[in-house]
């Protein structure tokens, strides 16, 4: 038998956010049962901590969408380390090595139950032309902001970053398919995120929507450390620093909230921490 988790990343309040199964003790299963298993779960990531123990000053996990092994993920990595403090540890410790793909991904909580993750620094690739993403996203050229550029940005997994001028046109996006896969096609990129400095909730600066071959993902981590980078890298609100909320989910009915900040540093590299909060929601064993 092995026991299981699944718990809500990036939500203000359980049945919200992103939804994740966590497993334990997983070294014995094969990569093969790992992905069956995370197939069975359906949500967008499931991960498995491989020992209750520590190697190397940090715990081994490995993150499995229904398709595919990542190396790294966002809400997966908060997920998991809630999951390693609350269940695993004797003594809970304020800060929780992971040892992914990419690498080792400290997470950080804090006082006020938020839990944040510094990711690595962001990569910029290339910039794409609007009549490539506007189709999938079912835009027009009228609304996509022209200040800003169409970019792939990179943390450990690669995103298009796609700016919109407005709250009404991120609500009326939807996936077109053709134009999905000619994006895929033309760029080997599998994730698109879009958005707005228009929001629902006045607490929060950004509204976000992240598209990719499953649909619509209802809180991206990953995708919003890299929009992150890209708001200090393009100065998006006019200095070298931000301190924000992100709104995500809101048309699929899992509302999230996603806390950056990130700033430039000495050399010209971009210190990148995501953060949210964590609910769980279950625990059982799977026979």
């Amino acid at each position: 038998m092995t026991q299981f988790y699944i718990v809500d990343v990036f939500a203000e309040r359980k049945y919200a956010g992103n939804q994740l199964a966590v497993f334990r003790d997983a070294a014995d299963l094969s990569t093969e049962l790992m992905q069956t298993i995370a197939l069975e779960m359906g949500f967008s990531e499931t991960t498995f901590i491989l020992s209750d123990d520590e190697r190397d000053g940090g715990y081994d996990v490995r993150i499995f969408t229904i398709n595919e092994e990542l190396p790294f993920a966002g809400h997966p990595t908060l997920g998991t380390a809630y999951i390693i403090r609350h269940e695993i540890q004797p003594t809970p410790a304020d800060r929780v090595v992971l040892n992914l793909g990419v690498g080792p991904i400290p997470v950080t909580f804090r006082d006020d139950s938020v839990l944040w993750m510094q990711q690595k620094p962001p990569e910029f690739g290339p910039t794409h032309p609007a009549d490539l993403l506007l189709p999938m996203l079912s835009l027009t050229a009228d609304d996509l902001d022209t200040r800003f550029p169409i970019q792939t940005v990179s943390t450990g997994i690669p995103f298009i970053i796609v700016p919109i001028k407005s709250l009404e046109a991120m609500q009326r996006a939807a996936l077109d398919p053709a134009g999905y896969r000619a994006v895929v096609e033309a760029t080997g990129i599998q994730e698109v995120l879009f958005f707005a400095p228009e929001t629902v909730d006045p607490a929060n600066a950004i509204n976000a929507r992240m598209f990719f071959y499953a649909g619509e993902d209802p809180a991206t981590g990953s995708a919003n450390g890299c929009l992150a980078g890209y708001l200090v890298r393009q100065r998006f609100f006019g200095g070298a620093q931000i301190d924000l909320h992100v709104e995500q989910g809101l048309e699929i009915r899992r509302p999230s909230r996603l806390y950056l900040r990130a700033g430039a540093q000495a050399g010209g590299t971009i210190e990148v921490n995501v953060g949210g909060k964590v609910s769980l929601v279950a625990r059982g064993e799977f026979v």
